[in-house]
């Protein structure tokens, strides 16, 4: 299956079809996922949160594959994005449910952690991928989206609140 070979960092994203009708089923349902979790914990904003990321991640990776030369690798980009995306959602969402924020649970912690770090070597694997750049270049482009993600979301839903 070739989102596990993504997820074991074996395959890219050349390996998906090139569909887009495929990265549009697999945005919308990363994007109702994100909506249910986010009601789950109580976020009126969840929605809005996860679109504002997904543009964000858009911009950007239209912009490197641009200036890459590799624009026709964006349908397949996406897709691996948000299928590894919803993928992660599913793990993170069932190590929620297991927590018990009454408890101090260090296992779980520890393993929310690794689960993070896998997450930014998958993303970093497809970027490396699609960009035909480096391992380290893929790592810095998704830590710098993370980060710029964070301080969209803040500015816009924590200042924007004040």
């Amino acid at each position: 299956m070739n989102l596990a070979q993504i997820l074991r960092l074996r395959g890219g994203p050349q390996h998906l079809p090139a569909s887009w009708s495929l990265m549009v089923f697999l945005l919308s349902t990363y994007l109702v996922q994100n909506l249910v979790t986010g009601q789950q914990l109580d976020d009126q904003n969840a929605a809005a949160k996860s679109l504002l990321s997904i543009c964000l991640q858009v911009v950007v990776l239209t912009g490197l594959l641009i200036w890459r030369k590799h624009p026709e690798r964006f349908a397949q980009t996406m897709s691996a994005l948000a299928a590894v995306g919803i993928f992660f959602n599913i793990v993170t969402w069932a190590l929620l449910s297991l927590s018990d924020p009454t408890l101090n649970q260090p296992v779980l912690a520890l393993v929310w952690f690794a689960v993070f770090i896998w997450s930014l070597f998958v993303d970093a694997h497809i970027y490396r991928n699609s960009l035909s750049v480096p391992f380290a270049i893929g790592m810095l482009v998704t830590v710098l989206i993370l980060a710029a993600s964070y301080v969209l979301i803040e500015m816009v839903f924590i200042f924007g609140n004040t």
